[in-house]
């Protein structure tokens, strides 16, 4: 039976659209990202939907408000989490934000980094695949599948319509 984790992931950009804040995973020694770069967000509770979600990770995270927010697309990863579990990501693009970012949260510090640079971090593998869907002009939504094994993309297809 697929019972995936169901979760949000969010992109904020800077507002001359250069710049997106990240999170660097540094603070838990059992954090099974640390040391990476990510987007902000997380699992999906009882009685929200996926937007409400990615305002309330957003918030929490990092202290703002999404105020303009495009869904950029979905994923898949089977396989992904510590122990094999399956996540499916719903992956925003935050345009417009109100406040002012937190420096860090208990996972690490809140950074803001060119977009164009983005690829230079440690972050998973498997990140560097859709990373240029959720920045580029293309309107339409992508969804993709990338299946994980010991923490290494197998795979990554994706449609768009």
């Amino acid at each position: 039976m697929y019972t995936p984790i169901l979760a949000s992931l969010g992109y904020i950009i800077s507002a001359d659209r250069r710049s997106t804040l990240l999170v660097h995973r540094n603070r838990r020694a059992d954090d099974q990202h640390l040391g990476k770069y990510n987007g902000l967000g997380g699992k999906m509770e009882p009685g929200e939907d996926i937007y409400r979600c990615l305002v309330r990770e957003i918030y929490e995270e990092a202290g703002i408000v999404c105020e303009k927010s495009v869904l950029r697309g979905t994923i898949n990863w089977t396989g992904f989490g510590p122990h094999g579990e399956d996540w499916f990501g719903f992956i925003f693009r935050v345009d417009v934000f109100s406040g002012v970012p937190k420096r860090s949260n208990e996972e690490g510090e809140l950074l803001w980094v060119d977009i164009d640079k983005v690829d230079t971090l440690p972050m998973w593998e498997g990140d560097r695949y859709f990373l240029p869907l959720v920045f580029d002009d293309d309107p339409r939504t992508f969804h993709g599948y990338m299946p994980y094994h010991n923490a290494t993309p197998l795979s990554w297809q994706f449609t768009r319509i």
